[in-house]
């Protein structure tokens, strides 16, 4: 979610449901510089990961940016993923290096929904 110059960083709804009841969250680092996810994905751009009683998942940004705030209370109350994804569940805020460039290369909530249309 676009709050200004600032993103709110989380997971999608259909993301937790899919993970299952999350246990722990590793949240990125403040004032680390995280980069847009892109094929092939590896390790570096990930900037957390979410542990579900299913699995792990690792948590990638969709913009480049640096980390301005995390979400201290997942440390104490993961399962916010489950139950408030939107709201109380989100896992950083990021400081775009390019917003409107980059935003361009995402889906919108509609064009997502048709995309889990698609791979059902």
């Amino acid at each position: 979610k676009v709050e200004g110059k600032l993103a709110r960083i989380g997971v999608t709804d259909h993301a937790q449901r899919k993970l299952g009841d999350v246990v722990y969250v590793e949240l990125p680092e403040l004032g680390a510089h995280v980069k847009q996810i892109s094929e092939p994905r590896d390790r570096e751009m990930e900037i957390g990961t979410v542990e579900s009683v299913k699995a792990v998942s690792a948590v990638y940004s969709p913009l480049s940016g640096t980390v301005k705030e995390v979400n201290v209370a997942l440390r104490e109350r993961p399962e916010l993923i489950n139950t408030s994804p939107y709201e109380k569940g989100w896992i950083c805020v990021i400081e775009p290096d390019d917003l409107e460039t980059e935003l361009k290369q995402l889906m919108d909530s509609k064009n997502y929904a048709g995309y889990l249309k698609k791979l059902k």
